[in-house]
C-alpha cells in the first residue's frame, strides 16, 4: 500500500524540499504509514511466525526489515533504471503471487492431511526467514519507487520517508505477529492482499494504459483486513 499512500500525499508534499517544511508533516506521515502498511505488515508477520519462537520472530523481523531498508534505499538510488527494467517488475509481481498461492497450497494440504499440523510444527531456518522478509518488502517497494521519487528531488527527504516506512512496518508487523494467533482469518487476509498487489503489478505491465483507482486499492485492502479480524479463535479472558 505504499504506492497508494505516496500518490495521495503528492499534492501535499509538492515543493517540499526543505527539512523545515517537512517536519510539521512527520506525525501525519507516520500515522498514514501505520495504517497503509497493514497489508505488508500482515505478510511479514506471517513469514516471521514460521520461527515458532517469539524471541527468534523478533530477531528475524529486526534483521529482515533492516535489510529491507537498505534495499529500499538502493531502489530509490536506482529508480530510473528500475522503472525501465521490466524483468525486475515481473519478478516482483510473480514473487508476490507465488507467496499467495503457496499459502493457499499449504492451507489446503494441512486441511486435507490429518497430520498436517504436526508436520508444519517445525520452524523454518532463520536465515531463510530473514531473506524472505527482505525480499517480500522489496517486492512491495517496487510499486512505490516512482511515487517516492516524484514527491521531492531531495534525496535525504525521500530516504527519510523510507525510514519512517520501515519503522512503522516493524511496529505494525510486531503487533500482527500476536494478532495472528487470535484471528485465524488474518493470515489468509494478509496473503490475499499480497496476491492483490502482485496481480496489480503484473496487470500494469501487461496493460500499461490501465490505471487502477487509488480508492479501489484502499477499499480492497481495507475489506480484506476487516475480514481478517472478523473471527476470533480464543475467547476473551474472564476475570477470576
Amino acid at each position: 500500500m505504499d504506492s497508494a499512500a505516496l500518490h495521495s500525499l503528492t499534492p501535499w508534499l509538492d515543493g517540499v524540499d526543505r527539512w523545515g517544511e517537512l517536519l510539521p508533516l512527520l506525525p501525519v506521515l507516520v500515522s498514514l504509514e501505520l495504517i497503509l502498511s497493514a497489508d505488508n505488515a500482515i505478510a511479514l508477520a506471517a513469514i516471521a511466525r514460521q520461527q515458532r519462537d517469539p524471541l527468534r520472530e523478533g530477531r528475524a523481523l529486526n534483521l529482515g526489515i533492516a535489510i529491507a531498508f537498505l534495499l529500499r534505499i538502493a531502489l530509490i538510488l536506482m529508480a530510473g533504471w528500475v522503472l525501465r527494467f521490466q524483468p525486475l517488475q515481473w519478478l516482483a509481481g510473480g514473487y508476490l503471487l507465488w507467496l499467495f498461492f503457496s499459502h493457499l497450497f499449504s492451507r489446503s494440504q494441512a486441511s486435507s492431511n490429518a497430520t498436517g499440523e504436526l508436520e508444519n510444527s517445525d520452524s523454518t531456518p532463520f536465515l531463510r526467514t530473514v531473506m524472505a522478509l527482505a525480499l517480500t518488502d522489496l517486492a512491495f517497494s517496487i510499486d512505490s519507487v516512482a511515487a517516492a521519487v516524484a514527491i521531492s528531488d531531495q534525496l535525504l527527504l525521500v530516504i527519510c520517508g523510507a525510514l519512517i516506512g520501515v519503522i512503522a512496518l516493524r511496529f505494525t508487523a510486531g503487533l500482527f505477529v500476536r494478532w495472528l494467533e487470535l484471528y485465524p482469518r488474518l493470515e489468509t487476509a494478509g496473503y490475499s492482499a499480497v496476491g492483490f498487489v502482485g496481480l496489480k503489478l503484473i496487470v500494469a505491465l501487461i496493460l500499461p494504459g490501465l490505471v487502477v483507482p487509488e480508492w479501489f486499492t484502499l477499499v480492497t485492502v481495507a475489506v480484506l483486513v476487516l475480514w481478517g479480524f472478523s473471527s476470533r479463535s480464543l475467547p476473551l479472558l474472564e476475570e477470576p
